[in-house]
């Protein structure tokens, strides 16, 4: 699907590494090389043509992102450098001074170290009480296991829409109704979901979500912070410099600017965001629907495909994403991954950015394939053909 529109499977390459980071559509080069090549000037600093292009072009970008999550307002939507960046801003910006020793925050052994260590950190620093909620038999997130780990002290609960390892998909709308009739907060983690089916932020009702460009198709070093216009009304910067301010004096008098450039300091990733721009355009045109659709299908014919091969262990069998996680048996998930490279595919094998996993699964190293829209049936087939060597242990060792 679409396969002609990204230049690098014009290689002799499989790749199934999507989880971590989407191929490019040669589109996102074009737009980023017309950048640089036609009107390279920084964004919102300068009086002149040239500058004024690149202001419009840049927040065209946050136009489209508004209409792609169905935010209210464009000051809602703010650039960071990725997902991290995001969460780090949401936790050091905002809960660092709405949470208080003792509140508790909900997370998962499933969640991205992205969504683990500022919490870490913060209770740390402040004294909150982070809380597991149990995994059930499929390590998914329940909407059962929520409920029974509320407390009058929970104040937060922060997962991801989809996790990177288990791919499960979460009940996000029902978790934020939970949580909101209880007084709690919702933090979600949409770097795996957000270039794969729709996510609408209005109809989620989510307080804050995250997610990052590259892993949609676009540049690396963009992501994005959600966050409803009140809420983010209440984050403080942490990150000070030129764009951020109106004025400032020896004093120490300083006037900081509105939403969104008061998050948004320094010099930004111009031509990554207004690369961007191009990318959700084409995302648009072959449509969320086409591309779920598509996925389901090829991950169903894929799961049934493994399932078949000698030894296998799939971690995640259930699971509703384009993840499969597995091992084969006695098989070091590096070496696995070593050993496919010789047949030119490209998976993930380690532990995969969900170190505390290992708690749940009993193995700390895995191997994951992750698809997109531009994989097929036949390099499935292919997959399924190097696996299914009967000398694969020979080869290997």
């Amino acid at each position: 699907m679409n396969r002609e529109d990204f230049l690098i499977l014009k290689q002799d390459i499989i790749y199934f590494d999507n989880g971590a980071t989407t191929l490019k559509p040669s589109v996102l080069a074009e737009t980023i090389s017309d950048y640089y090549n036609n009107y390279s000037a920084n964004s919102h600093r300068g009086d002149y043509n040239l500058s004024l292009k690149v202001d419009e072009k840049y927040e065209n970008t946050r136009k489209l992102l508004k209409k792609y999550i169905n935010s209210k307002y464009e000051e809602e939507i703010i650039f960071t450098s990725g997902t991290t960046d995001s969460l780090n801003k949401v936790v050091f910006g905002y809960f660092r001074y709405n949470l208080e020793k003792g509140d508790e925050v909900l997370l998962n052994k499933s969640e991205h170290a992205s969504n683990v260590l500022p919490w870490f950190e913060l209770a740390s620093e402040i004294g909150i009480i982070i809380k597991f909620v149990d995994l059930d038999n499929d390590f998914k997130l329940t909407l059962n296991n929520i409920k029974n780990a509320i407390t009058s002290n929970t104040k937060v609960i922060s997962f991801a829409h989809i996790t990177n390892v288990i791919g499960d998909l979460r009940e996000a709308k029902e978790i934020t109704k939970l949580a909101h009739d209880n007084d709690m907060l919702v933090v979600m983690d949409a770097a795996q979901s957000i270039g794969h089916l729709k996510v609408d932020v209005v109809d989620l009702d989510v307080d804050f979500m995250a997610f990052s460009a590259h892993k949609m198709y676009g540049p690396t070093g963009v992501g994005v912070l959600y966050g409803k216009k009140e809420l983010l009304k209440n984050i403080r910067p942490i990150i000070f410099g030129g764009g951020m301010n109106s004025s400032y004096d020896s004093e120490y008098t300083r006037v900081y600017s509105e939403l969104p450039y008061l998050l948004e300091a320094g010099t930004q990733n111009i031509a990554g965001v207004i690369g961007f721009s191009s990318v959700i355009e084409y995302i648009n045109k072959v449509g969320l629907t086409s591309i779920s659709e598509y996925e389901s299908n090829l991950k169903k014919y894929a799961l049934e495909k493994i399932s078949k091969v000698r030894d296998i262990i799939i971690y995640n069998r259930n699971s509703e994403s384009p993840i499969i996680t597995f091992n084969i048996k006695n098989i070091f998930a590096q070496d696995l991954a070593i050993y496919l490279n010789k047949y030119n595919i490209c998976v993930r094998a380690g532990n995969h950015c969900s170190k505390i996993l290992k708690e749940e699964l009993d193995i700390k190293n895995t191997v994951r394939i992750s698809l997109a829209f531009y994989n097929t049936k036949e390099e499935i087939d292919k997959l399924i053909e190097a696996l299914s060597n009967q000398n694969i242990r020979e080869e290997i060792i």
